[in-house]
């Protein structure tokens, strides 16, 4: 078999979400493949839904059923032990896909031998195949045969996991998985696996589309995901070092872990927590001189933020207490200059 396509599902049923990833599915113009939908222990009638498309498709849409919720990063991982493709590719269960997506990504493996294969994707908050917002993702100089250079810019910018198709040999050899019971486990993954791979190529279009909804990830701040995502950092740098990446690629890991263990955290922390816990803010600030003590000297981070983010950044470490104090008072003042 040629391609396993591994979706995640919980709780998709509603407003025609899931219907429309899964019609982007079963159409697809590739031949010899299958569909590995793995129900996350939902409430609603998404197994309904999965079961209905598997009878009506019994030849290339199979289901998984979970009783036990284990997140997005548990569910790729029972896709992955079952699939039976030379390639594997993952999408979320809102999202939708080009009907020649994989067709052109496998394509241009076969063409050019590579063994991962990534494009780019656009932003929509509708149900349409139209292109909406252009999001490119990874680069040009990222993509040919992987050498030091690749390697380190992909550690710092593998890009969306979901855009990609691997091959399943890879993954297998090298036990690769994904974290479970967690958020953002792509964070930790997508470096880590890029790592494994010797030859990326990407097909420069937009074939995967991102719906942009009420319940997505991104637009749903809380403490857990806060959480999460010292938890992913932290998990990150335990796998670098597990695989004997990180000495090779110390620079790089140390920015990739001050930016999601530490910067996006700490503006997410702020700006969406509507109560924020001043032993939280100690707890990121221990966590980042424990790991990175010097890592505001990163030539990466000095350049990927700019001067007011790093003067917040470099007042948190010395006292977050003032932090808190102060940007509270930052937030407030602007939101008052901007009501007038």
């Amino acid at each position: 078999m040629k391609l396993s396509i591994v979706v995640p599902v919980y709780n998709m049923a509603s407003d025609n979400k899931l219907r429309f990833c899964l019609d982007s599915l079963v159409n697809q113009t590739i031949s010899d493949y299958e569909i590995i939908a793995v129900d996350d222990a939902s409430t609603d009638a998404s197994v309904d839904i999965l079961r209905e498309y598997e009878a009506n498709y019994p030849w290339k849409f199979k289901v998984i059923q979970s009783y036990e919720n284990r997140k997005q990063g548990g569910a790729r991982n029972k896709g992955i032990e079952a699939a039976r493709g030379k390639w594997i590719g993952f999408i979320d269960s809102d999202d939708w896909i080009a009907p020649d997506m994989y067709e052109k990504l496998i394509g241009k493996a076969e063409e050019t031998g590579a063994d991962v294969v990534g494009c780019d994707y656009s932003m929509v908050h509708e149900h349409t195949m139209d292109i909406g917002k252009l999001m490119p993702n990874n680069t040009m100089d990222q993509t040919g045969v992987l050498d030091h250079d690749r390697y380190r810019k992909l550690v710092m910018n593998p890009g969306s996991m979901v855009i990609k198709v691997y091959l399943k040999s890879v993954i297998d050899e090298n036990h690769l998985r994904f974290p479970e019971n967690t958020f953002y486990e792509d964070n930790c993954a997508s470096p880590i696996w890029m790592l494994h791979f010797t030859h990326f190529e990407k097909v420069e279009e937009p074939l995967y589309y991102y719906y942009q909804h009420d319940a997505s990830t991104v637009h749903e701040i809380s403490v857990e995901k806060c959480e999460a995502r010292l938890s992913m950092g932290k998990r990150l740098i335990e796998e670098a070092r597990r695989y004997g990446f990180y000495k090779s690629y110390r620079t790089e890991f140390e920015f990739a872990f001050s930016k999601l263990y530490y910067m996006n955290t700490l503006f997410t922390y702020m700006l969406g927590v509507k109560k924020q816990k001043l032993a939280f803010l100690k707890r990121m600030a221990d966590g980042m001189k424990q790991e990175f003590p010097e890592f505001q000297n990163n030539p990466y981070y000095q350049s990927a933020f700019d001067e007011e983010q790093k003067r917040l950044a470099a007042m948190h470490m010395k006292s977050p207490l003032y932090f808190l104090i102060y940007f509270k008072l930052l937030y407030f003042y602007r939101n008052h200059i901007r009501k007038k």
